[in-house]
């Protein structure tokens, strides 16, 4: 891991489920980094998009789901660029 950039880095994640009304945003423009060593706790309410942050970064979100855009790096390496 290079010193100069974090371990994790979310920039601009976009989640959201696909229905018959439309797309519904439940997670819209979330950055954030994480360097080595820290720690980071995700606190809001129920509904807020904790977990489905959660399952974003490590890709395990299932239809209607889809991951609509941002970045995720891990080590600098974009996880959504990688397959499956």
């Amino acid at each position: 891991m290079a010193a100069d950039r974090p371990l994790l880095e979310v920039r601009d994640l976009k989640t959201w489920f696909d229905t018959e009304k439309g797309p519904v945003r439940a997670v819209d423009g979330l950055s954030f980094h994480i360097d080595a060593g820290e720690t980071l706790a995700v606190v809001g309410e129920s509904g807020s998009g904790k977990s489905v942050t959660s399952l974003s970064i490590m890709r395990l979100v299932a239809r209607p789901g889809r991951i609509a855009g941002g970045e995720i790096l891990l080590d600098g390496e974009d996880l959504l660029a990688k397959s499956e």
